[in-house]
């Protein structure tokens, strides 16, 4: 049965919420703000000198349907105390005005299976548009209508949560004396049909204390200056330039040349972000706009708009949408006096927590920031400028994923097989595929197929990593294919060399190295450590990381100082009693998968493991792996934001280090201050329970036994056969039909990418 607009819908939500307020599932930005104290003017560069605004975009809207109940009231518990609530106001057939994401009601609404025979047509700003619009239906009638969520590649499990289009007054039902923004985008449509949106907002001031009035027609706003309560500043807002204003016949773009005359009607703008940091055609950034200073110097203030977690924004953020706002209230060196967000906590934490804090690099402390192969986020991996990059961003700690080449160099790279990560396929070295089994089950081209020369040569290049393309989102693709690989000796000076805490040494396929290619890894790598002076200095720590305890047990006999650290199965939830006794007898540490902590359920987490636990009780210190920026990389519990994934694993869990592929990100969030309370797992299922639309119960995930710790002792080294190429590489040869099939893949990859290159142009 679905809720009527008179309650909203909001009983059983603000309970809900209020249950999780009281579990401390979201950051406390109202805390922040009153921990770190009183601002000094100077410290924002916006009009009056005050922080920045926060506009919460239809509420909380990059999780719950805009404009619901739900989204409104968790903007509030979410974001900071001050947050302003964005309504898009539209007008019913009777002259109600209603908060509704797009005046088409087929993207944000079931109307279209309330009433499916009341499809229209319009022109709307110049366009033709088929829908269902609000000023077709009555206010009773579209109290059988419930809102969903607009946007398709955001969670449509809130959309059974029978949340009701609320009225403008409807607001203050919901948020006790709540900041509101009313934008007003189509006056002039509302007039074709015979309705007044001026004399509605007029009608509402002595209900409802509205702060900011917006509207892209210039018209309306003049129309209602002057007449409107104090206390409300007006604010036009830009479209794309080559747009027309309809009510006085003006492009925006020549609208900008004439602040002066807008500053007549209006004290504020709000405009596109792209108006003050323009971005190329292969999405990275150019150099920043006087907008901002053309607009303070007009005595107007300005505000941006379009900010949300879970979109692709320019390369030069790194997928960190918290960087995106950082570059528009500080480090641009300028202050917008507002952003409008699908995701207000981002901005909260951008303007509570993060402007202008200390960016030292050279504190060590716990936790570790730990690159994982280097800066891999924005550089191919194990490349001298992913390693330099990763030193850059601040990382504690570097790591070398050892492999060998056929001549019995030691080099770091993140895959055995190149063809994870190199051109190799396309170069005159595409035949020495083989299949080892001891390594996978499919074909490939492996560091052992090649001479060291022939790796580092400038025919064979890296290829940038991107473990989340089956979203179509790439990494940084000017140097999808730049820098070099290095010897794990080069390695090693740059480590000792450079500001770091240590460096982290993985190895892995020991065994088939010593049986196959003759090679004893262990002692291999002893040896390059010695030789760079690792084992005569304490000021460098150094790791050594497998998920092969016969390696470690071997480092263990050899009574080495280096800390040893074992990787943990990425699939289990939880550890027996024996398997941490005989982990405990080879190694200091472990390394657990960041989902490991928690199960998970439609991309909810719906509880916590007990492994952290029970690692953490028997003395093991902790490293979790692999953190990743990318909206899609992170459980819906976190908003696509890595900021608030860290700051639970960080506040959560006593870690020694954070293991990730963008060591900036981490490294920023080590220099905050101590102001945000870590995201409790399990918060989004407990209000999805409240719907229809609750995860299943999932059974708990496996447990670590004994019997997966325990491996034999590593085999004898068996004698080398040469040095060759591919002549003398183990395996065998790949077969036509395999050969077929990579040949097939990669034309395909390549028309692909044809096909996305000439639908962007």
């Amino acid at each position: 049965m679905r809720r009527c607009r008179g309650d909203g819908g909001g009983g059983g939500v603000a309970a809900s919420l209020a249950a999780l307020l009281c579990c401390g599932c979201v950051m406390a930005l109202a805390g922040a703000a009153a921990a770190q104290g009183p601002r000094l003017p100077s410290a924002y560069k916006t009009l009056t000198g005050d922080a920045p605004r926060v506009v919460a975009n239809g509420g909380f809207s990059g999780v719950f349907p805009d404009s619901s109940s739900a989204a409104y009231s968790f903007a509030l518990i979410a974001s900071a105390p001050d947050t302003t609530l964005w309504c898009d106001v539209q007008l019913t057939k009777d002259g109600v005005g209603v908060c509704l994401r797009d005046i088409n009601m087929q993207n944000c609404t079931n109307i279209a299976n309330v009433y499916p025979a009341r499809k229209r047509t319009y022109v709307v700003d110049g366009v033709r548009k088929t829908g269902w619009f609000p000023s077709d239906f009555t206010t009773t009638e579209l109290q059988q209508v419930i809102l969903t969520q607009a946007i398709w590649s955001r969670t449509y499990r809130y959309d059974s949560g029978n949340y009701a289009i609320l009225s403008v007054p409807d607001l203050q039902t919901i948020v006790k004396q709540p900041s509101i923004w009313l934008n007003v985008q189509h006056d002039i449509f509302y007039k074709q049909h015979g309705l007044d949106m001026s004399s509605y907002i007029l009608s509402i001031q002595k209900r409802v204390p509205v702060d900011y009035i917006s509207s892209p027609e210039l018209g309306f706003l003049r129309n209602i200056s002057g007449r409107v309560r104090r206390r409300t500043k007006l604010v036009f807002r830009f479209l794309d330039k080559d747009l027309l204003d309809p009510s006085i016949n003006q492009t925006y773009g020549s609208l900008w040349s004439n602040l002066t005359f807008i500053k007549s009607i209006a004290p504020g703008i709000m405009v596109p972000k792209t108006y003050i940091w323009q971005v190329t055609e292969d999405n990275y950034l150019q150099p920043s706009s006087s907008c901002v200073t053309e607009a303070h110097s007009a005595g107007l203030e300005i505000y941006a708009s379009d900010f949300a977690n879970d979109r692709v924004i320019p390369y030069n953020y790194s997928y960190d949408p918290l960087a995106e706002y950082l570059n528009f209230i500080s480090d641009g060196g300028f202050s917008v006096d507002g952003v409008l967000s699908d995701h207000p906590i981002t901005a909260s934490e951008a303007i509570g927590c993060f402007t202008n804090l200390n960016s030292s690099k050279t504190d060590h402390g716990a936790p570790l920031v730990i690159s994982h192969n280097g800066a891999s986020g924005d550089y191919p991996d194990c490349t001298d400028l992913a390693y330099q990059n990763a030193i850059n961003d601040g990382a504690d700690v570097i790591d070398c994923p050892v492999q060998v080449t056929s001549d019995g160099v030691l080099v770091c790279m993140s895959s055995i097989n190149l063809l994870d990560t190199t051109n190799v396929q396309r170069t005159v070295f595409s035949s020495r595929t083989s299949i080892i089994s001891e390594i996978q089950a499919t074909i490939g081209i492996f560091t052992f197929n090649l001479t060291w020369d022939e790796l580092s040569s400038v025919t064979l290049t890296p290829k940038m990593s991107s473990p989340v393309s089956q979203y179509y989102l790439v990494r940084n693709p000017r140097y999808t294919n730049q820098g070099k690989f290095l010897k794990l000796s080069d390695f090693l000076a740059m480590g000792m060399d450079k500001d770091l805490s240590g460096v982290m040494i993985i190895i892995e396929n020991a065994a088939f190295m010593a049986e196959s290619l003759g090679i004893d890894i262990v002692d291999s790598v002893n040896s390059a450590l010695t030789a760079a002076g690792y084992d005569n200095q304490t000021t460098k720590e150094v790791l050594i990381q497998s998920k092969d305890g016969a390696v470690l047990v071997k480092w263990k006999q050899q009574k080495t100082k280096f800390k040893l650290v074992y990787t943990l199965p990425t699939d289990i939830g939880d550890a027996s009693t024996s398997s941490i006794e005989d982990i405990k007898k080879f190694a200091d540490a472990v390394v657990v998968d960041r989902t490991s902590v928690f199960t998970i359920s439609r991309d909810f987490i719906i509880r916590n493991n007990s492994l952290v636990k029970d690692l953490q009780s028997a003395g093991l210190a902790m490293y979790a792996q692999v953190f990743r920026n990318e909206f899609v990389a992170q459980p819906l519990d976190f908003f696509g934001d890595e900021t608030v994934e860290i700051n639970y694993y960080a506040q959560s869990f006593n870690l020694s280090g954070i293991i990730t592929d963008f060591p900036k990100t981490v490294r920023r969030y080590k220099n905050m201050p101590n102001y945000m309370l870590p995201v409790e797992p399990g918060s989004l299922d407990q209000f999805l329970q409240t719907t229809n639309a609750q995860p299943p119960a999932l059974p708990p995930m496996p447990t670590l036994n004994a019997s997966s710790v325990e491996e034999p002792p590593l085999p004898p080294v068996a004698s080398r056969n040469g040095t060759g190429g591919g002549a003398n590489a183990p395996g065998a040869p790949a077969s036509d039909a395999h050969m077929a099939i990579l040949s097939t893949g990669m034309l395909f990859v390549t028309a692909f990418a044809v096909l996305l290159i000439l639908a962007d142009t």
